[in-house]
């Protein structure tokens, strides 16, 4: 039987970080911390979306409600704890959220944070959208969402369930994104190849990401905030060998519950007061890109 090469998606190459150039955040700080929420709206009794019994159940109006706390209740149990540590935040946001829950975006821009295009509605995906056309269809109208309502185009997309189809990093790239979160390879930033140029990869969490630690892993609130903990430790001594991207994923609905809040709350603290707090870069993701696209190539893997 003749060997063949696997498939490859031909966006990276292979970049071990041990071989890549050094260079430090702004200021001369070596730690890259984000926070990003995912506040997402949903079609009631259709689409996609979790439960919170099982996997697999029919959307129903205990579903639907118990993700609807997140926008009642547990975001601004965030905006409040954000405040009270002086922590900038990044919000993946469905662009239908304007059409149900506009304070939420009164208070974004009151903080001065940041919005990241996380798609229309979690109810769908891009997987929903084979055909370029209609998924280019698709990411213009989030984008000329948020640009009417923002007065500026986002920066970074984060697609919903970070689906993406074979052509979404070009789509993404000739609609005028800076970036993308898709990507979890890496805790350094890496440029993707596109037919249309180089799209910064911002690294994002699959594992401090209380959506599968929680909800599909069935981690307990303490477990999960420990792994916040211990990743921030092991981080802020490894970042005297390279620079590094730390970034957390909270759902308001998950994380926003008032028994999930004290530890979650501990553990930010932990890392904000911590006596390393001096490498620290506290920041959002669109920060990263933009200190990105200024270095000299061959910086980035990828460059």
């Amino acid at each position: 039987m003749t060997s063949r090469p696997l498939p490859h998606h031909g966006r990276y190459d292979y970049s071990p970080i041990t071989e890549r150039k050094d260079y430090s955040w702004p200021g001369g700080k070596r730690l890259a911390f984000c926070i990003t929420t995912n506040i997402e709206c949903f079609a009631f009794g259709k689409g996609r979306g979790h439960d919170n019994a099982k996997h697999g159940e029919p959307q129903t109006q205990r579903n639907y409600s118990w993700r609807d706390y997140g926008n009642r209740v547990g975001i601004w149990r965030f905006f409040d704890m954000f405040d009270e540590l002086k922590l900038p935040a990044a919000h993946n946001t469905n662009s239908l959220l304007y059409d149900y829950a506009p304070q939420i975006f009164e208070a974004i821009r009151r903080r001065g944070d940041e919005i990241v295009a996380h798609g229309r509605t979690n109810s769908e995906n891009l997987h929903d959208f084979r055909w370029e056309s209609d998924e280019a269809s698709l990411i213009r109208e989030v984008t000329e969402t948020f640009t009417r309502n923002e007065g500026a185009a986002p920066k970074g997309w984060m697609g919903a369930g970070a689906y993406e189809n074979p052509t979404t990093p070009d789509l993404l790239k000739e609609l005028g994104y800076k970036y993308s979160m898709d990507w979890p390879a890496d805790d350094q930033p890496f440029w993707i190849r596109t037919r249309s140029g180089p799209l910064l990869s911002v690294p994002y969490p699959v594992e401090i990401n209380d959506s599968p630690a929680v909800v599909h892993r069935q981690h307990s609130a303490r477990e999960f905030c420990d792994m916040v903990v211990d990743q921030f430790d092991w981080m802020i001594d490894e970042c005297k060998e390279r620079p590094l991207v730390y970034n957390i994923s909270i759902h308001p609905y998950v994380m926003g519950q008032p028994f999930r809040m004290t530890p979650l709350l501990a553990a930010f603290k932990h890392c904000v007061e911590h006596k390393l707090k001096d490498r620290v870069w506290w920041c959002k993701p669109a920060d990263i890109a933009d200190y990105c696209y200024t270095l000299p190539p061959g910086t980035i893997p990828g460059s």
